[in-house]
Parts: C-alpha cells; sequence; structure tokens
C-alpha cells in the first residue's frame, strides 16, 4: 500500500519567503556586478589608466580593448552551454567575478611604460574578455531559475537598474580618486576588490535550491515556486499516482545534461515526453528572424560602442587632472540614464511591447 506524503504548510510558506529572499539579494548582487563585468567599466577607465599613468598610445590601448572585446565574442556562446549545462551556477559566476578582478589588478600592478610588455596585457586582456563572457549568461540563468520566464522582464529590469546604479557609483568615487591623487591614478582600482567582496557576499548567501535549473534553461515558463498549482496538492497526487514514499517537499532530481545536443546526440527525456526542449545551435543558425535581429544588434554596438570611448580618452589625454574627472562623468551621466531606460523598459514593455521601445531606443544613438 503506497504510503501518501505529508508536507506541513509552514514549509510552503517558508519557501515562497525564500525566493522573496532570494530575489532582494540578487537585486544588490546585480548592484556591484555592474562593475565586475568589464573590470572597472573596461573600454573607459582602464583607457585613461593606461593613456594617462603609463603613458600608453591610443592606438596600442584600442588593440588591448579589441582583443577584449573578440574574446567576449567568440567565448559567449560556450559561455552560456556551461550554464546552460551546469547546477553549480553561482560557483561558476562567482569564480567569473573573482578572476576578472584579478586579472582587473594584475593590470594596474604589472602593466609597463609605454606599453613595454604590450604582448603580456594582450593576453591578460584576451583571458579576461573569455571570463566575462561568463558573468551575463551567469546573472541571467540564476535570475530566471528564480523567477521563471514569466517574471523575467520585471526581474531584469530590477537588475539593469541596479547594475548601471552600482557602476556609476563605483565610477564616481574611482574619478574622486583619480581626480586627487593624479597623475599615479592606479590606486582607483581598489574599487574593483571591494566591489567582487560585495558581490560575493550577495550572491552566496542565495540558495541554490532556489535556483529551478529547468526553468534556467527554458524549458519550464515558470519556476517551480512561482507556479501557479498548490505544491501541497501537487506533491500528494504524484506521490499517489506514483505509488513513492515522500517524506519532503522538495525538488525533483537535477537533469545534468544540456538542454540541446550537438551532431545528433541522443535526445533528452524532457523533449520525448513533449515537454519545451531548447533548439539546437544549428536551428537557431538557420532562423532568418533571428539572424536579422543579430545583424541588428551588431550594427548598433560597431555605432554606439566607439562613442564613449573616444570621448572619454580625448578628455582624458587634453585636460589633465579635471579631464579625468570629466571622462568619469561621462560614464556616470550614461549609467543614470541607463537606470531610468531600464525602469521605463520594466514598467512599459508590456503596455506597448519590446519592439516599440527598442526602436525608440535604437534611433535616438544618432540624436
Amino acid at each position: 500500500m503506497s504510503e501518501v506524503a505529508t508536507v506541513n504548510p509552514d514549509e510552503i510558506v517558508n519557501s515562497g519567503k525564500e525566493k522573496g529572499n532570494a530575489r532582494w539579494l540578487l537585486k544588490y548582487a546585480a548592484l556591484f556586478l555592474g562593475e565586475l563585468r568589464d573590470g572597472l567599466t573596461m573600454i573607459n577607465m582602464q583607457s585613461a589608466f593606461l593613456i594617462v599613468s603609463k603613458n600608453y598610445q591610443e592606438k596600442q590601448a584600442g588593440i588591448l580593448f579589441f582583443v577584449f572585446g573578440m574574446a567576449q565574442f567568440l567565448f559567449q556562446t560556450p559561455a552560456g552551454y556551461i550554464m546552460d549545462y551546469s547546477d553549480k551556477k553561482i560557483a561558476w559566476l562567482s569564480f567569473a567575478a573573482v578572476a576578472t578582478t584579478c586579472l582587473t589588478i594584475f593590470t594596474a600592478i604589472f602593466a609597463e611604460d609605454d606599453g613595454g610588455n604590450l604582448g603580456l596585457m594582450i593576453l591578460v586582456k584576451l583571458l579576461q574578455g573569455a571570463v566575462t563572457a561568463m558573468i551575463p549568461p551567469g546573472l541571467n540563468s540564476i535570475t530566471q531559475g528564480i523567477v521563471g520566464a514569466v517574471g523575467m522582464t520585471e526581474q531584469v529590469s530590477i537588475n539593469e537598474m541596479m547594475n548601471h546604479m552600482g557602476t556609476a557609483i563605483l565610477v564616481l568615487v574611482g574619478s574622486l580618486v583619480a581626480f586627487a591623487l593624479y597623475p599615479d591614478i592606479g590606486i582607483l582600482f581598489i574599487v574593483s576588490p571591494i566591489a567582487c567582496i560585495a558581490f560575493l557576499y550577495f550572491i552566496s548567501r542565495i540558495n541554490p535550491k532556489d535556483i529551478d535549473h529547468d526553468a534556467a534553461r527554458g524549458l519550464t515558463l515558470e519556476s517551480k515556486e512561482n507556479a501557479p498549482s498548490s505544491p501541497l496538492s501537487a506533491t500528494s497526487a504524484d506521490a499517489t499516482n506514483s505509488g513513492d514514499s515522500v517524506s519532503t517537499l522538495g525538488k525533483k532530481a537535477i537533469q545534468t545534461q544540456p538542454s540541446f545536443s550537438f551532431f545528433g546526440a541522443q535526445k533528452s527525456p524532457e523533449g520525448e515526453s513533449g515537454a519545451l526542449k531548447a533548439d539546437s545551435p544549428f536551428q537557431i543558425l538557420r532562423d532568418p528572424v533571428l539572424l536579422l535581429f543579430i545583424l541588428v544588434c551588431f550594427l548598433f554596438h560597431t555605432a554606439n560602442g566607439t562613442v564613449l570611448p573616444l570621448c572619454m580618452q580625448s578628455l582624458a589625454i587634453g585636460s589633465g587632472r579635471s579631464g579625468i574627472l570629466m571622462s568619469g562623468l561621462c560614464i556616470i551621466i550614461a549609467q543614470t540614464f541607463m537606470v531610468m531606460s531600464a525602469k521605463i523598459c520594466g514598467t512599459y514593455s508590456k503596455v506597448y511591447g519590446r519592439k516599440t521601445l527598442f526602436l525608440i531606443g535604437l534611433f535616438s544613438v544618432p540624436i
């Protein structure tokens, strides 16, 4: 005779509280992750440091950050695959944060005057680009695992607001330090390990059990804790139908395999049972709509990505101490507007649609 599970209703209430706590911790982790994502705003503050304090030529600084950007581009897909496959998402994201902080500090300490060890710095930026490629898919997979696809838009809006706010605050601190100590501004990099420690504190307090890995991989629309059905009734029904003995309210076993397969490998059980299953990379590359959207994003970043670094370099080179402060203000003002934009997108995307807001932002760039 099968034994029907008995579940304490307090566990259901506590589960909801823990989920809300996870969202709160995620918000403050994102606050400090903005600085770590590019290692002290990679193409901006580091560029100014190398040009002003280490007498790098603009061409040399440009080479470094070209390598960094290309490494991010090349490793973005493998990084996403790792995050999709792994059930240790918090550990991977923490590793990426620590690694990029170490490489940022390495740059500040070991970069030689006039680009004397440019080859070593190129290798450092190659590694840093590869490591930082893990941060966006890492944060997004943890977010989706906590809130599910249904709550993703709102939570990503909150994450981005905090992300840009944190960048603005830390760049303000770094700019004031650099202004006070000009021209020896290497000490501004102290904000990087401080931000890393704060990020690790908040992200480590998230209970890994709060992350639904199927929801994080897009195989379910909602995380289990956000599902509309009652956990008590669902657990009891499963126990009754299967004849299994269940003593606690818990998640099903994590499927530690990727949600897509390469080269016709065996399909996952989820796909065969009719549940949601991710497309393979080869199926994605045959989607003309997605390819067109990728091209639009590529052209957007090609145009937009050069504006801020060029402005900052011009200010930092020609204006001395005040130029460092003004170049920092370029980031602070931009990040402040990004905070407002993230809030608008999160609030009004359900009203006006994402495409409308995206086009407004796209056409505002040349203006």
